[in-house]
């Protein structure tokens, strides 16, 4: 007897292997493949990555992608269910299964289990927020936005797919039922925001992100905890430039003009050539590193400009740059991030009355003023200190009530004895 459709699963009792991989490759066209537990490499994810190469995507948007999608293939395996046979329920199973579970942490080249991530020191803190920074420390739960992504990856990957007649003849991953029968954004005043409308069925509520900046008086701390004078002029560049750490990182030798005090970086969106002012700190901090590994690494117009400091020499990349930045953090007890840094350099700018906003814009590369405009609000270190200094001030002027006069005919009547 076969199981009905819409049978509930028990999602609590089920055991997802952590089958198939995500390789990288050497090759330009497909720089990512997808494969399962034998090795066999995935033909329509394969299809769905050049797709979104030819869109322009980056490699780092596919393997964005690709992660996503293996989370869903390794549930699909252990449910037993091929990608083309997936319905709404595997749909609706996968998204309920995917908020609740505890995700795998990675330390080093090995994975910690959910046990062995809640048998660290720092596992009773995890989800509350930082004691210096306020930032919530991250938990073992997937985070609402990972779960959001996933479901318009998985959307969009289903609607390739439907299009190529390859696929299921249904979206498993449909649109939310309100408005779905209209134009999205129809009637849209132009003076107001635009909506987020026709959002997916099973897309999560995801908390609006608030900028945090570092206090000066932090960063100066963090900034003294720098070991070495490539991890000032890096650090000093993100403050300066407001440049996202894959911009910065991906800069070479000629990019850099100390003369004129610019550096240039390829945008992250639009892909654009972009020069940047940064501070004269940056530039000399950047030239006293150059100056250490002198001999030691190619300085050629076309050669990386941040480099590892540990043999063999290669590109300095994002997640050893983040490592570096935790290591200082793990100085103060804080648990900010490389892209805080970024945050930082547009509250500065911004907070200068003589800077107009939309030079502010230019600089961070937003496409919208509103973006930019996020940064005009006061922070919550700014709030917090105001509210406190508003309680001192109402302490200060509010006098102390003291004891009331009582007339002398009163005491009498409430004694008994005559008024003097």
């Amino acid at each position: 007897m076969t199981e009905p459709a819409d049978a509930l699963r028990d999602l609590a009792k089920l055991i997802v292997p952590r089958r198939g991989a995500l390789r990288s490759t050497a090759d330009h066209f497909q720089p990512f493949q997808l494969v399962d537990g034998d090795g066999v490499v995935i033909d329509p994810v394969s299809a769905y990555l050049r797709e979104l190469q030819a869109c322009g995507r980056p490699a780092s948007t596919q393997r964005s992608y690709a992660m996503d999608l293996l989370r869903f293939f390794r549930f699909l395996w252990a449910v037993g269910v091929p990608w083309n046979e997936a319905t709404r329920v595997e749909a609706r199973d996968f998204c309920l299964w995917i908020q609740l579970v505890d995700k795998p942490a990675r330390q080093g080249a090995g994975v910690l289990s959910a046990a062995e991530l809640r048998s660290k020191p720092d596992a009773k803190h995890r989800g509350t927020p930082n004691a210096l920074t306020g930032k919530p420390i991250l938990g073992t739960k997937y985070a609402p936005a990972t779960v959001a992504h996933a479901e318009t990856v998985l959307r969009s990957f289903y609607e390739f797919h439907l299009e190529a007649v390859t696929g299921p003849m249904v979206n498993p991953f449909p649109l939310s039922r309100s408005r779905r029968s209209s134009r999205s954004n129809a009637h849209h005043n132009p003076m107001a925001p635009w909506r987020a409308e026709r959002a997916g069925r099973y897309r999560p509520k995801v908390p609006a992100r608030v900028p945090r900046q570092i206090p000066d008086k932090h960063f100066d701390t963090l900034f003294a905890g720098l070991s070495s004078h490539r991890d000032r002029a890096l650090v000093a560049f993100f403050c300066s430039s407001g440049a996202r750490a894959a911009e910065l990182l991906g800069t070479n030798c000629g990019d850099v003009d100390p003369g004129a005090q610019l550096i240039t970086v390829v945008r992250k969106g639009s892909r654009a050539l972009q020069q940047l002012p940064a501070s004269p700190d940056a530039f000399v901090w950047l030239r006293l590193y150059q100056s250490e590994m002198e001999n030691l690494v190619p300085m050629g117009r076309d050669e990386p400009l941040f480099w590892t400091l540990r043999r063999p020499f290669r590109r300095l990349n994002y997640h050893a740059a983040r490592a570096m930045f935790t290591r200082a953090n793990a100085v103060l007890g804080a648990n900010w991030t490389l892209h805080d840094l970024r945050h930082t350099a547009a509250y500065r700018m911004a907070r200068d009355p003589q800077m107009p906003l939309t030079d502010v814009q230019w600089v961070l590369g937003h496409a919208r003023l509103e973006t930019t405009q996020l940064y005009v609000a006061p922070s919550a270190e700014d709030v917090i200190a105001s509210v406190r200094a508003h309680y001192a001030r109402g302490a200060a002027e509010v006098p102390v009530p003291g004891a009331p006069e009582y007339r002398a005919e009163s005491l009498a009547i409430l004694f008994k004895r005559p008024a003097r």
